[in-house]
């Protein structure tokens, strides 16, 4: 009999992959996850890997994400740090959203997706990217124009106020740094006037306003008064009456002048001018700071500010080159 031949296997053709590109992504933040959980293991018996505490690695991590991996003019800040599953969940705040990225226990991975491999499996189409918003030139000028809008017993304003002043202090003499009200006059008394935090409010404006009209010098020496004084008893009317009068007292300022001034049409007359402002530039929100018309997007520092304004200069000061970064940044928000 002749030797019986082997059938021969049918040739096969390997299977396309089921992810493509995506796959390969979600492949690697899997291995990504997986090393560090076992990283994590090694460390905490003895391997040598050092563990960073959850609140350095936060500060860290988003130090690393606002230099490489944020949009001009936008900063992420840190809200919280948690361990889950082996490594840090980082909860932060970018362009107004919560978002949240991971790192290792280690601090040298950054991933900022994370999926669940015991979750139902889902198809979707991938998002694509923002395109990254190019941010406008500087319009520069020989003296720039510096406008903040605010709302005298806003939080953020007041805040946006405190961080501004030693910007005032360095640059006051080279730039026009003016102080804005955001309010609505709606007829011939200031009972009339509408505001967001009420007619004790509106009020504060007018007296401001006018201490601007009459003791420019004295205006921002007034405002860390009143900031720091009579914004926390806001709500008592009869003790903050008497905090402005102690105030203008202080500085040598004639108070009765402020208020004839504050309490008739010349008060009216210079809140209703601000309101015009406000309507053009179309600002909202307690504070705006506008630079030569330009919307203001950096962090609240003295610093950034300085920088924000010294970029608009045709040619900047020597006062450009004093660092003014001491102060921690103030809270994002707004009225």
């Amino acid at each position: 009999m002749g030797k019986k031949e082997t059938p021969k296997k049918k040739a096969t053709t390997p299977p396309p992959p089921l992810l493509g590109n995506r796959g390969l992504i979600v492949g690697l933040v899997v291995i990504a996850l997986i090393v560090s959980t076992v990283g994590y293991i090694f460390a905490t018996s003895g391997g040598g890997v050092s563990v960073v505490s959850p609140q350095e690695c936060g500060t860290n991590a988003i130090s690393y994400m606002n230099a490489n991996i944020a949009q001009a003019n936008s900063t992420a800040t840190l809200v919280s740090v948690t361990e889950k599953n082996g490594v840090y969940q980082i909860a932060a705040r970018y362009q107004g959203r919560n978002i949240s990225i991971y790192t290792t226990k280690d601090c040298n991975l950054l991933f900022t997706s994370s999926y669940n491999m015991k979750g139902a499996a889902t198809t979707t189409t991938p998002t694509p990217s923002p395109t990254p918003t190019v941010p406008p030139e500087p319009v520069k000028s020989a003296r720039p124009s510096t406008e903040l809008f605010v709302m005298s017993f806003c939080p953020f304003g007041v805040q946006a106020e405190n961080v501004m002043e030693p910007v005032v202090g360095l640059l006051g003499t080279k730039s026009d740094i003016t102080v804005r009200y955001i309010a609505t006059v709606q007829g011939t008394t200031v009972d009339s006037v509408k505001s967001l935090h009420g007619l004790t409010e509106a009020k504060e404006d007018l007296r401001q306003l006018c201490v601007a009209k009459y003791y420019p010098a004295k205006l921002w020496p007034y405002l860390m008064d009143i900031n720091a004084n009579c914004y926390p008893i806001r709500q008592n009317v009869t003790s903050l009456d008497a905090c402005s009068v102690n105030a203008t007292r202080k500085l040598g300022i004639d108070n009765q002048k402020i208020e004839t001034c504050a309490g008739g049409s010349e008060g009216l007359a210079l809140l209703t001018a601000d309101e015009a402002i406000t309507t053009t530039y179309k600002v909202t929100g307690s504070p705006t700071l506008l630079i030569n018309g330009q919307k203001y997007t950096g962090q609240r520092t003295p610093e950034a500010y300085k920088q924000g304004i010294c970029a608009h200069f045709q040619t900047p000061p020597a006062e450009c080159s004093v660092n003014l970064s001491a102060q921690v940044a103030a809270s994002s928000g707004s009225c």
